[in-house]
């Protein structure tokens, strides 16, 4: 055959026979099996001699273990046993079985095949298949669970059955077993942390089949039934504390057997409550403006780690308390920054994951901080002379104006005393005349010219003088006609 060909039967009971046929898939048939059909139809036109088929009532086996009692050699009529009988599948309802063709197909040619089944315990060969049927494979389904029983093939012709090709080990229909598992959420790869007085809730689930069984422990021990719930299902396994105590920390193992197989997991549980305050507190010194503490570790750190101490201080006057330092991992602290006349008392709590102690350890004795005697000690004061001769910082700068607009000649001087800033035209004071305007501020030195005319033209000269000397700069001023036509 070039496919392999698959049936389908329902297995019948000890004492009944199949009583339908069984629907065959429809299979091509291998280039072996169909030439020897094609030849034993050939074969069928010539006269045969009849021959008796075996009677399969004469092959039973015993209760037990069924075997097959060897029969008269074959005629060339009657194919041979069939090769490679092999139990593909078991599950819990049905087995699926196969073989090959077998080697000598008969003169006759090769109707079909025909399996049967002996329960153990009984000697009877039930035929699952009624009519002979031209497929190398077969599903017995609607099986018991817990059955067992011995299964045989025989290859048909119209000559009838020949020898059957038996299992050695019978057929055992039991619940598929699948192997543990545990499946462990993810929070709770980690410790698992609550705090007194929570509950513990947790549901862990696992897979098995048939439902395996699932046992706690608590460090190795067996739970407490008082304290600890634990229920499992099909599918998962919950345990319950309603309210937790410190002494249910530790590691709780889960274990799920099945059929001599098991699977296991650890859960680490750790149950915490606030830290007591430290043991003692001291004040070790106090200069200036500082102070310096010194406390002892608490006994009790609510059984898990301390994330550091909270120092405060308090001013006496007030009675307020500031934080100074959190989470503070030394025993030691110097405090600093305190204002000088007061009088401090300080206090430090413990700290952990559940938060600060419920109290904190104070100093008995006041931190006093003193006012130093310091005497002042001024130093003696140089006066520095800043007295300077006059100096132009801005000389006066040549300048064209037009007639009849004023104009405004600028120039700067430095010198301390303040100086006497004198304005000349061509060399002669101008000082009073109503023509020009003086000024004089921050160094500025400005002459104002109104409305000049080509007379007011020429060199014009600034001059400070103070008691250290004097000095001067000067300019041309032109003013130029205005054009007639």
């Amino acid at each position: 055959m070039t496919g392999e060909a698959t049936s389908e039967a329902t297995a019948s009971g000890p004492e009944e026979t199949a009583s339908e046929s069984v629907s065959v898939p429809i299979t091509e048939p291998s280039g072996e099996v169909a030439a020897s059909e094609s030849k034993g139809e050939e074969q069928a036109e010539e006269p045969q001699e009849p021959q008796e088929p075996q009677d399969p009532a004469s092959q039973a086996l015993a209760p037990t273990a069924p075997t097959v009692t060897k029969p008269a050699p074959p005629s060339e009529d009657v194919p041979s046993a069939p090769l490679l009988l092999t139990v593909e599948d078991v599950s819990s309802s049905s087995v699926t079985v196969s073989w090959e063709p077998p080697e000598k197909l008969g003169r006759l040619g090769l109707q079909g095949y025909v399996v049967e089944i002996c329960r153990e315990g009984t000697s009877e060969w039930v035929p699952v298949n009624t009519r002979p049927m031209m497929v190398t494979q077969q599903i017995l389904r609607n099986l018991a669970l817990g059955d067992k029983f011995f299964l045989r093939v025989a290859a048909v012709s119209s000559a009838g059955a020949g020898p059957p090709a038996v299992l050695d080990q019978p057929v055992h229909i039991q619940e598929i077993i699948e192997p543990p598992k545990i499946r462990v959420p993810r929070h709770l790869q980690q410790t698992y942390i609550r705090q007194v007085g929570e509950s513990i809730n947790l549901q862990i689930p696992f897979q098995g089949k048939p439902k395996p069984q699932a046992s706690w422990t608590h460090n190795g021990q067996v739970l407490d039934g008082k304290r600890v719930n634990v229920r499992s299902g099909d599918q998962d396994s919950i345990l319950f504390i309603r309210s937790a105590q410190r002494s249910d920390s530790g590691r709780y193992e889960l274990t799920v057997r099945l059929e001599g197989l098991e699977a296991k997991a650890a859960i680490d549980i750790l149950v915490i409550e606030k830290p007591g305050p430290p043991s003692s507190i001291k004040l070790l010194d106090v200069w200036g403006c500082n102070a310096a503490l010194e406390w002892t570790p608490p006994q009790d750190t609510g059984n898990t780690e301390l994330l550091g101490y909270t120092v405060q201080k308090a001013d006496k006057k007030t009675g307020q308390w500031f934080t100074v330092l959190e989470r503070y991992h030394p025993t030691t602290c110097t405090i600093s920054h305190l204002i000088v006349g007061n009088s401090y008392y300080f206090r430090v709590f413990s700290e952990n994951l559940c938060g600060l102690s419920d109290s904190a350890t104070s100093t008995k004795e006041l931190a006093h901080i003193r006012k130093a005697d310091i005497a002042a000690k001024p130093k003696g004061f140089i006066e520095r002379d800043f007295s300077e001769a006059p100096s132009f910082t801005q000389p006066l700068a040549d300048h064209t104006s037009t007639p009849g607009y004023s104009t405004q000649l600028f120039c700067s001087v430095r010198a301390s005393p303040k100086p006497k800033i004198i304005w000349m035209k061509n060399k002669m004071n101008i000082q009073g005349d109503p023509k020009y305007r003086a000024l004089s501020e921050q160094g500025v030195c400005t002459l104002e010219i109104r409305k000049p005319s080509p007379f007011d033209s020429g060199v014009y000269t600034c001059k400070a003088i103070n008691v250290l000397g004097e000095a001067s700069v000067d300019c041309r001023l032109e003013v130029k006609a205005s054009a007639t036509h």
